[in-house]
């Protein structure tokens, strides 16, 4: 059994994975694979001189249990994670105030695929996972990111209240959702600077110390019965409210 981090499963995530010069040890290919699916994987493999074997789905189906791989699985170097620094600089390379997500806690793989994918999606500079208690970048993040995970930077650290300190230090406003907050959050006024936005765990929201620490919190104005939004959904609600003003301001 390969390690999960080094496994990238499905033919989204193999090819974004190809495109972002990732380096890629091996690709395994399904006897059975819809063509479509796996010729522009080949053929691209080929001109980088990347080994490919055909192989029973069943290996496959084994190698990455669970994830919908369509016949198709690459054996990756470890994911990288950068520092929170690198964060800050591809925010000045590209001379905008740093958006960032800090995700305190959040478990599921699935929710930290979508969170990337929405952070690509929305121009978010990167996302800062704690590197205990939280999910981690595996081949079922990769997938459900759709191949974001290889354009959205991921920094992890030991401590995300020391992260926080530090990056207040720098001017960076942290904002954080929950949901018995005052203020609703198209009546803030912090996104169009420097921001970074946290979201809490997906049934215990943000930790205690970690609430204390934000300089404003905000809530989503909430109109049905029901009292909360999936993490990552109500990621994507903030996130796009953030490239909104963003836009407004030019």
């Amino acid at each position: 059994m390969l390690q999960e981090e080094e496994v990238v499963a499905g033919k989204h995530s193999v090819t974004e994975a190809l495109k972002s010069g990732r380096t890629i040890n091996k690709i395994w290919i399904a006897e059975n694979a819809q063509k479509h699916l796996t010729l522009p994987i080949i053929a691209e493999a080929k001109k980088l001189g990347i080994v490919i074997q055909h192989v029973d789905k069943r290996k496959l189906d084994q190698m990455v249990p669970g994830v919908q791989h369509q016949g198709v699985v690459a054996q990756a170097a470890p994911y990288a994670y950068v520092e929170v620094e690198d964060l800050l600089k591809v925010a000045e390379e590209k001379g905008e105030p740093p958006f960032l997500l800090l995700l305190d806690e959040i478990e599921d793989p699935h929710n930290l695929g979508s969170i990337l994918r929405t952070a690509d999606c929305t121009g978010a500079h990167g996302v800062v996972l704690p590197k205990r208690r939280s999910a981690q970048v595996t081949a079922t993040v990769s997938k459900t990111s759709a191949g974001a995970v290889e354009y959205v930077p991921v920094a992890r650290v030991t401590n995300l209240g020391q992260t926080i300190d530090q990056l207040k230090e720098m001017g960076v406003w942290v904002v954080g959702t929950v949901v018995d907050a005052v203020q609703e959050l198209y009546d803030t006024e912090v996104f169009d600077g420097p921001v970074a936005i946290v979201i809490g765990n997906e049934s215990k929201g943000m930790g205690r110390l970690i609430r204390e620490k934000c300089d404003v919190l905000v809530k989503l104005p909430m109109a049905g019965k029901i009292n909360s939004l999936n993490a990552s959904v109500a990621a994507g609600v903030v996130m796009y409210e953030v490239l909104r003003r963003r836009r407004l301001q030019g």
